[in-house]
């Protein structure tokens, strides 16, 4: 049986990444969220969370040329960690 996943963003915090494209950013973190609660046992993860009233994805690795599309890959992996932890 599959389950239903809601997830919504109201605010998403990236301080120290100036240059970035924020919708190929936006893009990046919907698409890999996506992927990553798509995965089997996602949902029952989840689950054990309830609602979160935040979470800290942590530090995201960066340097001179990273993409917005690489860097929306890192945050929603640690959106995703911070929530199934």
């Amino acid at each position: 049986m599959s389950s239903a996943i809601e997830l919504h963003i109201e605010e998403l915090v990236l301080d120290g990444l100036p240059g970035l494209d924020e919708e190929q950013l936006r893009a990046a973190v919907q698409q890999e969220l996506a992927r990553l609660l798509a995965q089997p046992g996602a949902s029952q993860a989840l689950a054990r969370v309830g609602s979160a009233g935040s979470v800290d994805g942590g530090a995201v690795e960066t340097g001179p040329g990273t993409s917005s599309q690489a860097v929306g890959v890192q945050v929603a992996q640690s959106v995703y960690q911070g929530l199934t932890k």
